[in-house]
């Protein structure tokens, strides 16, 4: 199976864990990364969380987001073709940053894109050719 994880699921790790939900979310992002790590999944890396991570202002956070590259089995770049896709997306109210993160999934055939990104969740009926869901949902989904 293979997966997308947004910037802002790498990030969850360093969100404020003393709220339940991030706390909750954080846990089911770490057991899927480790999922990855032992080959159950295949993580789907993208010029896009290159370029999000690249401006991250905390150099520690970069560093260990920069790490996962190595687990990804593919790794998207800019076409025409993906950026169709994410003018698509976009046209269902989901920011063109995001749309391009979705479109690299999709253009890798991803069957998950995961997210913590209230916004795009509350969009994600409207996208067509990917399963978009927050770590929690992925793993009641997989485990059911």
């Amino acid at each position: 199976m293979k997966i997308y994880l947004d910037n802002c699921c790498f990030n969850r790790l360093f969100d404020d864990q003393k709220q339940l939900r991030i706390k909750l979310e954080t846990e089911a992002k770490l057991s899927i990364q480790e999922d990855i790590r032992s080959g159950s999944y295949q993580l789907i890396w993208s010029y896009m969380l290159d370029y999000e991570n690249s401006r991250n202002p905390f150099q520690e956070r970069r560093e260990q987001i920069t790490k996962w590259r190595v687990y990804s089995k593919t790794d998207i770049e800019e076409d025409e073709k993906l950026v169709a896709i994410a003018t698509r997306v976009n046209q269902h109210g989901i920011k063109k940053m995001d749309s391009l993160h979705i479109a690299c999934a999709i253009t890798a055939g991803a069957d998950y894109f995961l997210t913590t990104d209230d916004e795009i969740l509350k969009r994600a009926i409207h996208i067509q050719g990917i399963r978009i869901t927050d770590p929690i949902g992925f793993i009641k989904e997989v485990l059911s």
